[in-house]
């Protein structure tokens, strides 16, 4: 059971602002060149608001607006407000990928709370790692911080139909090489995919990132779904601001917020949503950082029971306009916690358990979010397959699968790289058909670098124009929480360090059996343990810079591709002068 500390007392910010000494006066005085009265360091809670805005991160172009609300807020509740401008990894711009660099932004905005005078923080977020990084930072500080997201954009619409940004960018180009649309068209659709403010508006990893913090507790109930230009998400943005000041008083930290029992209500939450493959690395990497232990099994025990029941694409029809109209992530954490599948005491950072959150909310659209009968899948989750081919786990998304592909044999169609097949795939020579198996290499967290979202590996066009839209495809990359198909991702040892993967043949025989969790490799242990002995790393190490530090410390896919020396290391929030 949480308790409140004491209030007034003295808060960390003090260290630098307050008294009479030569070095308060030489931090305090700098701060009034900004014109702060004098009484504005009087002792008062100091919020960093931590804003990812940039104008290279589109989805996040609208958030110097949103921390204007949110400054109203803490100003309103006696608190004292800091704009921080920090690390913003974009998913639209950063090559080679921004997983690259989530934990260079989670490292560098850790020093930035750590080496400043805040006594809480909110975590302006919206594009996919910004959500992540920034929860990771806060909570390997743990100071009290909240989430505040700058929400999905409107639906777009080509021709009459709904456009989800995207997943409709995969199925246009995937026609596109099947004949069945021009390039012409495919321009005209471009205009259509993101017409405002915001991130993807499909349950992409954005929207799913915004819903794991709510789902968390560590936004406010009904952050996740505000449209980005809706009035309302500046509301949000106010009554966040209002509350992180409270939460100073009262020192609600995340390691109060973010327990296992919180995780494992996140995880049944993203199977109820249909939600991103990539939440899987994001919290098993957000629990490193609080030192709970979370695993790939608890992915698959807490998950595998929960049936899908948010309509949205890429696994349903609508967006996540539509989602907010008929209520929201409150209404689905209100259906587990009806389905015995929350743990209700949960406290979230309004103070009030999570079942206290979402009781009396409506479902106000049953087309949206659905009834448990009706729902998409009734075992939704994210699937966790092991075998000779992925010894320490490999994921699908049952909801964006296709039924029929979740038993089945083929034989292996292998690329080396993501080059590789990028020069092979459209040649109509390549020795591929519909019942193959695509199997690419050297795409995980120390082989791409990064880890990039290329698992959604697009058909040759010699299969598309036999109207096929999906096969089964392995790699050890990531896939676009946009994305749809019969995908297994995350395959880990990866191929870069040796890996099964590392050794799979054209036209070896692999076999993938979803319901019995199964990803095997048809060859005998010794001819395995054979290739293995004779592999040599076949990519180029880096040389120097992040790069070399990512090469040399990131972790495996399968406990959340944080670098090695920043897991566990919470709490030290209050640094020393040294003036």
């Amino acid at each position: 059971m949480f308790k409140k500390a004491e209030w007034p007392r003295q808060l960390r910010s003090q260290h630098w602002y307050g008294g009479t000494s030569r070095d308060v006066i030489y931090h305090r005085g700098w701060m009034k060149n900004q014109g702060y009265p004098h009484d504005l360091f009087d002792g008062r809670p100091v919020i960093g608001i931590l804003n990812t805005w940039s104008d290279m991160t589109p989805c996040n172009g609208h958030l110097r607006e949103l921390a204007e609300k949110v400054k109203a807020g803490i100003w309103e509740a006696g608190g004292f407000p800091m704009e921080v401008p920090v690390f913003s990894a974009s998913e639209n711009t950063f090559r080679p990928t921004a997983m690259m660099y989530r934990n260079l932004a989670a490292l560098a905005i850790e020093e930035t709370i750590r080496g400043q005078p805040m006594d809480g923080c909110v975590l302006l977020v919206g594009c996919d790692k910004t959500t992540p990084s920034l929860i990771m930072a806060a909570a390997s500080v743990d100071l009290p911080s909240i989430v505040v997201t700058g929400g999905p954009m409107l639906n777009g619409y080509f021709r009459g139909e709904r456009v989800g940004s995207g997943t409709h960018l995969w199925k246009f180009s995937e026609m596109v090489k099947a004949g069945e649309m021009t390039q012409d068209e495919f321009l005209e659709a471009e205009a259509s995919m993101s017409r405002s403010s915001g991130t993807c508006n499909t349950m992409g990893t954005a929207s799913t990132m915004a819903s794991m913090a709510e789902a968390l507790g560590m936004a406010l109930s009904g952050n996740a779904a505000i449209p980005g230009v809706d009035s309302r998400r500046k509301v949000m943005a106010q009554l966040t601001g209002r509350r992180i000041v409270q939460m100073v008083k009262d020192d609600l930290k995340p390691s109060d917020i973010m327990t296992k029992q919180a995780f494992e209500n996140a995880i049944r939450t993203n199977a109820a949503i249909g939600g991103s493959t990539n939440a899987v690395i994001h919290l098993l990497a957000m629990a490193g950082r609080v030192g709970i232990d979370l695993t790939l099994d608890d992915w698959d025990r807490c998950g595998r029971d929960v049936p899908t029941i948010v309509n949205l694409m890429p696994s349903g029809k609508y967006l996540m306009e539509e989602f907010f109209y008929a209520g929201g992530l409150p209404v689905v954490i209100k259906r587990l916690g009806e389905a015995g599948l929350l743990h209700k005491d949960a406290l979230t950072v309004s103070g009030e358990t999570m079942w206290e959150e979402v009781k009396d909310v409506v479902n106000w659209n049953e087309d949206v979010i659905l009834p448990t009968e009706k729902a998409l899948t009734q075992s939704g989750g994210i699937v966790v397959v092991r075998g000779n081919l992925a010894p320490k786990g490999a994921v699908l998304k049952p909801s964006a699968a296709s039924p029929h592909l979740l038993t089945h044999r083929g034989r292996a169609v292998v690329f080396e790289d993501i080059d590789d097949y990028k020069a092979k795939i459209n040649d109509d020579t390549l020795d591929i058909d519909e019942t193959c198996i695509m199997v690419m290499k050297n795409c995980g967290p120390k082989g791409y670098p990064g880890m990039a979202e290329v698992g959604n590996m697009g058909l040759p066009p010699k299969v598309l124009k036999k109207g096929i839209t999906d096969m089964v495809r392995i790699s050890d990359a990531r896939m676009s929480g946009t994305a749809y198909g019969t995908v297994v991702l995350h395959t880990s040892p990866e191929a870069a360090v040796g890996g099964p993967l590392a050794v799979v043949k054209n036209g070896d025989m692999i076999e993938l059996d979803v319901p019995n969790r199964r990803l095997h490799l048809d060859i005998s242990d010794a001819e395995l343990a054979q290739r293995l002995a004779a592999w040599q790393p076949n990519h180029d190490l880096p040389k120097s810079g992040y790069a070399f530090l990512h090469q040399q410390h990131v972790e495996g896919a399968d406990t959340g591709a944080d670098l090695d020396f920043l897991k566990g290391c919470r709490g030290s929030a209050v640094g020393k002068d040294s003036h």
